[in-house]
């Protein structure tokens, strides 16, 4: 309670300061409001913008807690020197890797959030809450922390605060943030030293004569679009024993995070699904020109193209994206009939961009803030199209 006091009375002595978001929002962040209404509200309810981000973080700590085993799972297995995954060795590499990340993403993010909350005299925004679990999530493990910053003060400012801050941004912030990365400074984005935690001092190592087995370090997208082989089984593809970026290879824990976004009614099921069924249409689009011979093996697209359908929802980051920012509330569709729209062609133009661009073998961060951008069209024709069918009944009731 000594803390609680202390946060309310520094909220009082400094209401109508410059300064008095800061201590609301540390405050609310930690504490219900003292203040509840009684009367003259049409309705009522007990979560609010705070609670409602903290329950898709819940969803996604799962992968994060994966994706801090895996990290130092992978580093051994490019090294030469495996380890179990659930081993303090594992975890080790990873947590020193994965939580600076966290800290920059967080620290950068939040501190911009209250600059400009004290600056503009509003409430501090609880929305970058879910954009600083995201953005360590979708990014190489080996990303500089400097680069991190940059892109997450590009993202925060540029993608969100410009549009008047949280519930007002037309694209998703933590995919912005990973666009900035990726045209910013391609090279730390892509290739197959980025996806493990010293793959460059392991080539090195190995240059300089050192006896390393040179495991790839590709992604199964970057191997596939070359055409070769792919060295994972199914099973590690869908359990997420791959490299690749942080949270995004374990399609089973994705699934489960997003089964708990649509039982707690805070992610949409319709774009989910849609989105799903996107993808396995455009999959299968690809399959029939390689079965029909129309993309002959050699063409540069012909190994993802040939790739089975259903094994698109489980490679890259399509089923990440998907359950996590294809969902956002603000940047989605917000019409039912919408949804499904705005889904489908999230999924179906994820593949036909991971296809035809073998130099950047993932479509779903790009499909996500193009439709982003159609997002408010597409309501717009839906709410158009209901009018004009009640103008017709209405028509047909006064004949």
């Amino acid at each position: 309670m000594g803390l609680k006091n202390t946060l309310h009375n520094l909220k009082e002595k400094y209401k109508g300061t410059k300064m008095a978001p800061a201590f609301n929002a540390l405050h609310t962040f930690l504490y219900l409001p003292n203040e509840t209404t009684h009367n003259g509200t049409h309705i009522k309810v007990a979560d609010d913008l705070k609670r409602t981000m903290n329950i898709v973080i819940m969803a996604m700590v799962p992968c994060l807690i994966f994706g801090i085993f895996n990290a130092g799972y992978q580093h051994f297995e490019a090294f030469g020197t495996p380890v179990e995954f659930l081993s303090w060795d594992a975890f080790y590499i990873g947590i020193i890797k994965i939580l600076p990340l966290l800290i920059v993403s967080y620290g950068v993010g939040l501190g911009i959030e209250f600059l400009f909350a004290i600056v503009k005299k509003h409430e501090v925004e609880e929305g970058y809450l879910v954009t600083g679990m995201l953005v360590p999530l979708i990014v190489p493990i080996d990303t500089p922390l400097w680069m991190l910053a940059v892109a997450v003060a590009f993202g925060v400012v540029i993608g969100k605060e410009v549009f008047g801050g949280t519930g007002m941004n037309i694209l998703n912030p933590a995919l912005t943030i990973r666009a900035f990365l990726f045209f910013a400074y391609p090279t730390w984005m892509s290739g197959d030293k980025v996806w493990i935690e010293g793959a460059v001092e392991r080539d090195q190592l190995i240059a300089a004569g050192e006896k390393l087995d040179a495991v790839s370090g590709e992604t199964i997208l970057g191997t596939l679009a070359q055409g070769k082989a792919v060295g994972h089984d199914i099973m590690d593809m869908f359990l997420g024993f791959i490299p690749g970026s942080i949270g995004e290879t374990s399609t089973i824990l994705i699934i489960l995070g997003g089964l708990f976004l649509i039982f707690t009614k805070i992610g949409s099921w319709r774009i989910m699904l849609s989105s799903v069924v996107g993808a396995i249409t455009m999959g299968l689009i690809f399959n029939g020109l390689v079965n029909a011979e129309v993309i002959t093996e050699g063409s540069k697209f012909f190994g993802l193209m040939s790739t089975p359908f259903w094994q698109h929802l489980i490679i890259g980051g399509f089923a990440f994206g998907t359950v996590f920012m294809a969902t956002d509330p603000v940047t989605a569709s917000q019409t039912n009939k919408g949804k499904w729209i705005y889904g489908f062609l999230i999924g179906f133009l994820s593949i036909m961009i991971r296809v035809f661009n073998p130099a950047y073998p993932e479509g779903v961060m790009l499909a996500i803030l193009l439709m982003n951008v159609f997002a408010p069209t597409i309501d717009h024709y839906v709410v158009q199209g209901n009018v004009k069918q009640r103008m017709k009944r209405l028509k047909v009731k006064n004949a």
